[in-house]
């Protein structure tokens, strides 16, 4: 793997060099990263191995692959300096609703630009992340975008256009997925579990169906059927999810989401 610089030390960069390291795709010397007048970066650095530095220039020199980690409403105050310091290498984003087109009045001179959105659960390199590029990629380039981002979880290229409809399901669905789990533990309060107990219960629930459903591959309508006796303890708690029409609740919410995404896009 050619050598990194990371602008921004969060989360979403934490999580990112420690999937490259884990996995063995880059060296600690490998990687440099600059952050703004917190200590994250600083913090990032000590802990990983990689190098830090408070110089633009030091930062992004001899890099071949510049990752855009900081907070996106910070964009439109980027260094100018940036424009030339990044000519000629590969440009990756991981700003949530920062368009390609925006990314590129910023990074004119860039090789390549990459739009991507991970989600929450790269953190511990279980992540699926959406990208798009501005242009066609060379083979090396798509290598080296489907190597950085494998580091957190899977990854999948799709068009800029279907990029808000991602955020809503990927970005936003752990969110819902928690809340899901959250209301599966206090049905289980109140059906007479201790708060430990449905908290327990509620989330090996979670876990083990959301595995079962990623080692069989199977849809998850024939897997809720496989379980689903006539007339049983099962079929009668579906019934009252469809009679609240939980589906028709989820579409809302993912749209809801999507819509949200879109305008957020248009507005940065």
């Amino acid at each position: 793997m050619p050598r990194l610089s990371f602008i921004g030390a969060g989360r979403m960069a934490s999580a990112i060099v420690d999937g490259l390291l884990a996995q063995g795709v880059c060296k600690p010397e490998e990687i440099r990263c600059i952050g703004g007048s917190g200590p994250s970066a600083r913090t990032l650095a000590e802990r990983t191995g990689i190098r830090h530095t408070s110089d633009l220039n030091e930062a992004l020199d001899g890099a071949d692959v510049v990752v855009l980690a900081f907070k996106p409403q910070h964009l439109a105050a980027a260094d100018p300096r940036l424009a030339e310091l990044t000519a000629g290498k590969m440009v990756v984003s991981v700003l949530a609703a920062k368009t390609l087109a925006r990314l590129h009045t910023v990074f004119p001179r860039a090789r390549a630009l990459v739009r991507s959105m991970p989600n929450t659960p790269a953190a511990i390199g279980a992540g699926v992340t959406g990208w798009c590029s501005l242009a066609p990629l060379s083979t090396q380039d798509r290598a080296l975008i489907v190597s950085l981002l494998g580091a957190i979880g899977r990854e999948i290229e799709l068009p800029e256009s279907q990029i808000d409809a991602l955020m809503a399901v990927s970005g936003c669905g752990p969110a819902f997925v928690f809340e899901f789990t959250a209301a599966l533990r206090d049905a289980g309060v109140a059906a007479g579990l201790s708060r430990d107990q449905a908290q327990l219960l509620a989330l090996e629930t979670v876990l083990g169906a959301a595995r079962l459903m990623a080692r069989t591959q199977a849809e998850p309508e024939d897997l809720r059927n496989q379980v689903t006796s006539p007339n049983g303890t099962t079929f009668a708690g579906l019934q009252r999810m469809a009679a609240r029409d939980f589906r028709g609740m989820m579409q809302e919410t993912v749209l809801a989401a999507k819509a949200r995404s879109a305008e957020l896009s248009r507005d940065g």
